[in-house]
């Protein structure tokens, strides 16, 4: 039996941040880590490696539209294996680099899988046992299994396999309208590929505003995708014309055909095989439960990341191991998901933080909204980039913000400004008077916000 004051199950961003914290407050560590490759999903097979497919999507896009200026590339033809190998070179300097961060001496480093054998002890697939009076674990997430048994006859790719290098397919269904989702589905299309996509909400991205969804559904019509939503899948076969998908819109029932399947259908948290029960940690469904400090049922067990979510989400997975640490180093810290971001890196891209309206009525909260649209922004219009919209919420009464949401260019660069005023608390009126240089894409915030602070707040009564 090996000792030591705190053991990390999982190497990601959230376990490396809670191994980083613990360190830093003079704890003896392990970290336990037995994946194939050491990363966490982030760098290896989500945040990084489809962003920079996005990129060379929207290059391309770019030069095809530069013809619009009297700039004529002529065809803009793409190789994959280029492509790909530049994606896979950006992502193995990012794994290098967290590889290198956990085998730098700091702690104890193991490469095996492991499971809990009480609540202070860890049981190593290779026959090791370890003892801690407190965890972290933060183990992440795995594909969600097939919607319907035929799906797995059939093969479809998701968001791990599509990341490999092959030929681009000459039409592809798209399952799901979330953000993974949607950011294939452009990618494709981009590339060449007739792509639909199948969602079964009635709107493109389940949790954000019916106006924020609609914008981008008629952007992504408008560059040629076909959106249906509102659909109940019903059976999935392959057969010598491809893959064929039927599903029910209404009363009516339809089929798809198209040469591969993307399944978008969301991920699940790994936490099968890991011997929870015998740690007495309580789940709910497959996820673990946790409070805002991220203690879960057991005392001596926290957690973090996508494994208990409620948001699965980079810079929070980061932060729940940085509040578990410090928790388990007796400095009371508590999670804050007041100022809460979200970002679709579409084109236009979605983004949206704190309230929406959705969230606002659910809450019962009230809310006054502003909006201004970029297809009347100096800015936007030369740069050519004139879909959706910017959109603020506040409070009726002392008009302090309270959300902010974009559909737009660079909506996830942009939402970061709602993000601070959001974090200090600031009101319409306050944000109006900001200084904001001329002809920039920020500006177009201080439009909603100048009407909100004519209808919100003191002053307007």
């Amino acid at each position: 039996m090996m000792h030591f004051d705190a053991i990390i199950v999982g190497g990601g961003s959230a376990g490396y941040a809670a191994a980083r914290s613990l360190i830093a407050g003079g704890a003896r560590i392990a970290v336990v880590d037995g994946a194939e490759e050491l990363g966490g999903l982030c760098i290896l097979r989500g945040c990084m490696p489809t962003k920079a497919l996005l990129h060379a999507a929207e290059l391309r896009q770019s030069i095809r539209n530069a013809v619009h200026w009297g700039i004529d590339a002529g065809t803009v033809t793409v190789d994959p294996h280029r492509l790909f190998g530049r994606k896979n070179n950006l992502i193995e300097d990012f794994a290098g680099f967290r590889r290198q961060q956990l085998s730098d001496g700091r702690f104890e480093l193991f490469r095996s899988a492991a499971r809990f054998t009480g609540p202070n002890t860890l049981a190593l697939a290779d026959g090791r046992n370890l003892h801690a009076p407190h965890f972290v674990v933060a183990t992440g997430s795995v594909m969600a299994p097939a919607v319907v048994p035929e799906m797995d006859e059939s093969g479809f790719w998701t968001s791990d396999t599509a990341l490999l290098e092959r030929p681009f397919p000459r039409s592809l269904i798209v399952l799901g309208g979330g953000a993974v989702a949607l950011e294939f589905a452009q990618f494709f299309a981009r590339m060449g590929t007739r792509v639909t996509l199948i969602q079964r909400g009635n709107q493109l991205l389940s949790e954000a505003d019916p106006d924020v969804a609609t914008a981008l559904e008629s952007a992504f019509q408008r560059e040629g995708i076909e959106v249906i939503t509102g659909t109940q899948l019903d059976r999935v076969e392959r057969d010598s014309s491809g893959v064929r998908v039927r599903f029910r819109r209404g009363e009516t029932f339809r089929e798809v055909v198209a040469e591969e399947l993307f399944s978008g259908l969301g991920r699940r948290p790994n936490t099968s095989g890991l011997g929870l029960d015998a740690a007495g940690v309580r789940l709910e469904g497959q996820r673990i439960s946790v409070d805002l400090s991220q203690k879960t049922s057991t005392p001596s067990v926290y957690a973090a990341g996508d494994c208990c979510g409620p948001h699965e989400i980079v810079h929070l997975a980061i932060r729940q191991g940085e509040v578990a640490a410090s928790n388990i180093l007796n400095k009371r810290a508590v999670m804050d998901y007041r100022v809460l971001l979200g970002v679709v890196f579409t084109e236009p891209q979605v983004a949206w933080v704190g309230l929406t309206e959705r969230t606002a009525a659910q809450q019962g909260v009230e809310v006054r909204t502003a909006s201004y649209p970029f297809n009347d922004h100096g800015k936007s219009m030369i740069l050519g980039a004139q879909e959706g919209f910017v959109k603020l919420l506040a409070d009726p009464k002392t008009g302090e913000l309270l959300g902010g949401a974009c559909v737009g260019p660079q909506g996830g660069e942009l939402i970061h400004e709602i993000a601070v005023a959001l974090s200090a608390h600031m009101t319409a009126a306050q944000l109006a008077v900001v200084p904001h240089y001329h002809p920039t894409l920020a500006e177009i915030w201080t439009y909603p916000a100048e009407e909100l602070a004519e209808q919100c707040g003191p002053e307007a009564d």
